[in-house]
């Protein structure tokens, strides 16, 4: 087998050559640089040009060459438990100053470790930490889908927060983790709690469970549970995807079959009408 095809190999398994785990391959390996079949990802991690912009060679190259940094933000989000975050940016961890590219940022920062878990045997930080850390009030979603998926509670998240005091950006944290505190699912849920709050209406519950008759378990997105009153919030996502869509309609049959007044809003409605949305709500309540 040629030094080539050894390389070739290598990238197929790993998506990365390591120059210093493969000491009789540097010749192979500079020669294919110079050649453009080879690029350099980090000093002494290669790829192909193809997948030289790709967060996942990026994110192989810094396991491969330095395995004790911990993925953070975006990277650590998609390696655990959101495979689907946008990520542009590989973020990780580093003790000492480390030279970067347009899609590594390294951070020089320890992380607690009561705050790092493995996934794939790579280093990540914890959910809770990681969804902090992508979160303002405005910029919610790393938050909601971790709270949505239940790898995080309040508990986790006023725990991470205190093992990481004095931290830039704490006080923008501290607000977006009290924001939680009903445990919303989505920024449209997140505003409607935030205008049920500032109004001083109480006695409600997010995400509430309800067990249909036929013994389907839905949640309401908020639950007068006394008053036998459902408000349903609607984003982006029940107009896009056919199998939200029908779930709602499921959902709200089974409550107005159990005796429950079903009342619906858009995001829309509650950002431009959020007196409309406090005042219809109020019209229900004893």
């Amino acid at each position: 087998m040629t030094a080539r095809d050894r390389i070739a190999g290598l990238l197929a398994a790993e998506a990365v050559v390591v120059r210093r785990e493969h000491p009789e391959l540097s010749t192979a390996l500079d020669w294919l640089v110079r050649t453009g079949d080879l690029t350099a990802v980090l000093p002494g991690a290669y790829t192909t040009p193809v997948a030289a912009g790709d967060p996942r060679a990026v994110i192989a190259a810094v396991a491969r060459a330095w395995p004790g940094s911990v993925f953070t933000g975006a990277a650590a989000a998609r390696l655990s438990y959101w495979p689907e975050a946008p990520l542009q940016i590989v973020t990780a961890t580093a003790e000492h100053r480390r030279v970067g590219s347009r899609i590594l940022r390294w951070q020089r920062r320890i992380v607690p470790p009561e705050l790092v878990t493995a996934r794939n045997g790579l280093r990540v930080t914890t959910p809770s930490l990681t969804a902090l850390d992508l979160s303002d009030l405005d910029h919610t979603e790393a938050l909601d889908v971790a709270l949505r998926k239940r790898v995080v509670t309040l508990d986790t998240l006023r725990e991470a927060l205190r093992l990481t005091p004095c931290r830039a950006g704490n006080a923008a944290r501290w607000a977006v983790f009290l924001d939680s505190r009903a445990d919303p699912w989505s920024y449209p849920e997140r505003l409607g709690h935030r205008l049920l709050r500032s109004e001083g209406i109480t006695g409600w519950t997010a995400n509430a469970c309800f067990l249909a008759p036929g013994g389907e378990l839905y949640y309401i997105d908020i639950a007068f549970r006394r008053l036998r009153l459902a408000i349903e919030i609607d984003g982006r996502v029940h107009a896009t995807d056919p199998a939200v869509f029908e779930s709602d309609r499921w959902r709200q049959n089974a409550l107005v079959g159990a005796g429950w007044r079903v009342i619906r809003f858009t995001y829309r409605m509650m950002v431009e009408h959020p007196e409309v949305f406090i005042a219809t709500i109020r019209a229900h309540l004893p």
